[in-house]
Parts: structure tokens; C-alpha cells; sequence
């Protein structure tokens, strides 16, 4: 059985809660990411901010800028981060896991072991696996011959 930490992401980026909201849209932007684990300076996971929490704090970009969206950026994250997030071991099973987010409705899974962050798993990483078994697929089946 493959676990989750045959796929998830080793050391992922994270910030600390008094970081910015300017520093995590940096961070997504810089990495092409749009989960960002919140650690305290133990590693331990204390919250998670996603693409959609940066979105939904900054003001649409149809309105006219004003002095106040300039000093949103500058809100630290544990105004918006999620706490109480959902995780897993990285000995849980892929399947389980995969279950779980859907459930749920998730777009990742912050991977903690003995209290400390280890790993990220999320649907992009799910997409890999469809595709690797969708190759595998490819590989084993027989071409039909129309002879």
C-alpha cells in the first residue's frame, strides 16, 4: 500500500503567523503554490492560508486602488489563517487520504508527524498519481489491431 509519504512534499514553504499578507502572496507567486502551511518556530503546524484567503482579503481589482488596500497586504497572517486544520500522518494511505479531501472539500493536507510539520499533500499532487496510473494504463494495454 502506498502512504502519503511515498507522494507529498517534503519541507514545504511556510511562514509564521505574524508574516504578511503581502509575503504570502510573494511566496505563492515566487513557487506557483497556493497553500502555505503556518508554523510557530518549533515547526509544529498552527494554520494554513490558502490562494482563495489571499483573494478574498485583498479588494477586487475592478475598484479604483485606495490607500486602504495598500495597507492590507500588510495584515499579518493569523487575522486570516485557518486554525484547527485538518492533517495527516505521513503513514496514512494514499486512498484514505485522497477520500478524506474529497469529503471534505480540501485542496491539501498538511502532513505532521510527532507534532511537527513534515509534508504537504494536495490535489495537484492526486492529479500526478492519476496521470502516472493513466501512463501505466497506457503501457499494459494491448493495441487493437482493425485487420
Amino acid at each position: 500500500m502506498f502512504t502519503v509519504k511515498d507522494m507529498m512534499t517534503t519541507h514545504p514553504h511556510t511562514l509564521l503567523r505574524s508574516n504578511s499578507l503581502e509575503d504570502a502572496k510573494a511566496l505563492m507567486d515566487e513557487h506557483c503554490i497556493r497553500h502555505i502551511p503556518i508554523v510557530d518556530t518549533d515547526q509544529a503546524l498552527i494554520g494554513l492560508v490558502t490562494q482563495r484567503d489571499l483573494l478574498s482579503a485583498q479588494s477586487s481589482c475592478l475598484e479604483k486602488p485606495t490607500l486602504e488596500e495598500f495597507s492590507v497586504l500588510d495584515i499579518p497572517l493569523n487575522s486570516i489563517m485557518h486554525e484547527n486544520v485538518m492533517s495527516i500522518s505521513p503513514h496514512g494511505g494514499l486512498k484514505s487520504a485522497a477520500l478524506f479531501m474529497q469529503k471534505h472539500k480540501v485542496g491539501c493536507l498538511p502532513v505532521v508527524n510527532h507534532g511537527k510539520l513534515v509534508g504537504i499533500i494536495t490535489d495537484s499532487d492526486f492529479v500526478t498519481i492519476a496521470i502516472n496510473l493513466l501512463e501505466l494504463q497506457e503501457e499494459v494495454e494491448p493495441i487493437e489491431d482493425d485487420e
